[in-house]
């Protein structure tokens, strides 16, 4: 049914939802209301709406559950002795709530933008056609109310982006200077350098200071090389002149592409970042809690994925699972793609957008109390909270988390020392997803910037099962599937040091790929490395460990969790962070032997596409029958697999593409 004019025009009016908290939530300010895809049912759950806004909190700094809020005693406070802040927030929800299941299903936006529906409901990635983006409507048929709150102050504003608005860091009314660190590798060389959102955020005090410093380094172990301060300022070219500009960074001899630069200086405007995470916090609690919040649920989830993946690990590591009055807030929570990273997102001059490469891993990695022999610490993920608030836990990582870039995924189940399996709690459950990339690609692939073929094995499939497995554990107390991920002890997660990857022409061994560092205990070159350990692989460099979707354990081609650049935007010899490969097998034998190619080929594997087909099916529907897949997707999973058949044994073209 769409909305009459009269609802359509009251829609734009603003409302406002005061509420009776004198700290966490107080108000909900209404934008819009509107119904999704003009009123279309989604099962039992019937029509949903889509509700816009802004939230408002208050926040009492000394409340024991702010304590860890980094600054907060530099805030400004309001008449209570409060801080004051805002926030975007955006909810799809069934009109008729008694039609809904009770659960507050929270994706926390990655840098602004929202993803549940291209990992749940497997639409397609970057659809702006609302129809598309809502998949095929997995989340609203079970009748979750989805929600988005801001969390990241770094965001430009406006494009649909979902941020929030914090306060700044102040001493005697002024804002509190201190060091601002930031690295950049440019894909194209050229005189002038774009500064991201995050340090722009950070505007410097002295432009130009003699204490800023610029360095360059080949590789993340390579040594840093300082460059001269009168050879670099902030600024731009501007029809070839210098324009002072502190968003950009101008050096004489010009910035090479593949090079790594390090800037560093004293910057101002330091925002009280762990106000983000409390936000997160007091929406949920206010919805479970709150009897005139704009939702009401009887259970709270929050997902998060890569950079709010991270963000979680944080959110639990810091306690924020009890909100100011001590009430569990998440039922459950789940970090996807985070590996065993949290962030710096509470710190000063934190800078959200960064991936977390090396520096996101720092002890603890598991959620246990375990001892770190290097420090003396002891300390766990979920030590920082009492255990009547600990949620039930997944933690899903691909092969990239496990590979490059100092993630370092197996730290969350091994001892720190990395030579033995630790132990997991019965409230969590850890899924690796073997030969898959950070984000699948889309299907067929490019190479993009990178070496290789970017990998498109599609684990979404596993999440959609996953993702209601974990809502039968909360609301009937059924377990999920057992966790399936490399382990020591039955030899499927080993050094990196110790694969033989096939030699392959035109493929770089992955062995020259490092591993990660203890950034707590210092830079890359002081610091001990910490244990590089990944997945077993097979004789065709596919992964052994983990949860092996049908491309793997009926696999057409090799695909990795690692992918160098190409060398036409320089540092060949570096990877592309968080992109894997994906690597054909040879069509005949005749290709193969030609080639030199280990690996055997299609027609040496499987006499024809019927059987390939079927041997697809049969892995599919054991994955489905042990939990890890949902059974009404193995149709489609078996429909893809032709299709990449078609693709692969056509010369790498879709079916009725010309040779030409």
């Amino acid at each position: 049914m769409k909305i009459s004019r009269a609802l359509a025009s009251a829609a734009l009016l603003i409302a406002f939802v005061a509420l009776t908290a004198q700290a966490g939530v107080t108000r909900f300010e209404v934008t819009s209301r509107t119904d999704v895809l003009g009123g279309k049912s989604f099962g039992s759950a019937g029509p949903y709406e889509k509700i816009v806004g802004k939230v408002y909190f208050t926040v009492d700094p000394a409340n024991a559950h702010n304590k860890t809020v980094v600054n907060i005693d530099k805030a400004p406070r309001d008449a209570q002795g409060l801080v004051e802040f805002s926030a975007d927030i955006e909810v799809l929800a069934p009109k008729d709530p008694t039609h809904g299941n009770g659960v507050a299903f929270f994706e926390v936006p990655n840098r602004g933008r929202k993803a549940a529906f291209q990992f749940f409901n497997h639409a397609p990635f970057g659809s702006a056609n609302e129809e598309k983006e809502l998949g095929d409507g997995l989340i609203m048929q079970h009748g979750f109310t989805v929600v988005w709150v801001g969390w990241q102050f770094s965001l430009p504003k406006g494009n649909g982006l979902i941020g929030i608005d914090l306060p700044i860091a102040t001493a005697n009314g002024q804002p509190v200077p201190g060091r601002v660190m930031t690295s950049f590798t440019p894909n194209k060389s050229g005189p002038t350098f774009a500064l991201d959102a995050d340090t722009v955020r950070y505007p410097p005090v002295n432009p130009a200071s003699d204490q800023s410093q610029l360095t360059v380094v080949d590789s993340i172990y390579g040594t840093p090389h300082a460059i001269a301060r009168d050879q670099w300022q902030f600024g731009r070219m501007e029809n070839g002149q210098i324009v002072a500009d502190t968003t950009n960074i101008y050096l004489k001899e010009g910035f090479e592409s593949g090079q790594t630069y390090e800037l560093t200086y004293e910057g101002k405007n330091a925002v009280i970042g762990g106000l983000g995470l409390t936000a997160l916090r007091d929406v949920a609690s206010a919805f479970k809690h709150q009897p005139d919040a704009i939702v009401k649920a009887r259970y709270a989830y929050a997902f998060g994925q890569s950079q709010t993946g991270r963000f979680l690990r944080e959110f639990l590591y810091e306690g924020f699972n009890a909100d100011e009055q001590g009430q569990r807030v998440f039922d459950a929570v789940w970090a996807h793609i985070a590996g065993a990273a949290r962030a710096d997102f509470s710190v000063p001059f934190s800078e959200p957008n960064g991936l977390g490469m090396f520096t996101g891993t720092v002890f603890p990695y598991s959620d246990l109390n375990q001892h770190d022999p290097g420090t003396g610490k002891t300390d766990g993920l979920l030590s920082h909270m009492n255990k009547d608030v600990v949620p039930k836990i997944f933690y899903t990582n691909g092969s990239c988390e496990y590979w490059g870039g100092g993630r370092a995924a197996a730290l969350i189940h091994t001892t720190v020392d990395g030579k033995k399996d630790e132990k997991v709690p019965d409230n969590v459950r850890i899924y690796m997803l073997a030969s898959t990339q950070h984000i699948p690609s889309a299907f067929p692939p490019g190479t993009g910037q990178a070496q290789q073929k970017v990998n498109p094995n599609d684990y979404r499939w596993v999440m959609r099962s996953a993702f209601l497995a974990l809502d039968r554990w909360v609301r009937e107390g059924t377990a999920p599937p057992p966790s399936r991920y490399p382990n020591l002890s039955d030899g499927t997660l080993v050094p990196q040091q110790s694969l033989n990857f096939p030699s392959l022409d035109g493929v770089r061994s992955p062995l020259i790929i490092p591993g990660g560092y203890r950034s707590e205990l210092g830079g890359p070159l002081s610091a001990p490395r910490i244990p590089y350990l990944v997945s077993k692989i097979d004789a065709d460099g596919n992964e052994a460990g983990g949860i092996r979707l049908p491309e793997i354990a009926v696999p057409l081609a090799t695909y990795t969790g690692w992918n160098f650049r190409n060398p036409s935007i320089g540092g060949p010899t570096e990877i592309i962070p968080l992109t894997g490969s994906y690597i054909p097998f040879a069509t005949t034998r005749a290709e193969r032997e030609k080639n030199h190619d280990p690996r055997m080929s299609i027609e040496e594997r499987y006499p024809n596409r019927d059987t390939y087909v079927s041997q697809v099916k049969e892995a599919a529907t054991k994955l489905a029958q042990q939990g890890y897949l949902l059974s009404d997707d193995v149709t489609e999973i078996v429909a893809t697999a032709g299709d990449h058949w078609d693709y692969i044994t056509n010369g790498g073209k879709k079916t009725g593409e010309s040779g030409n």
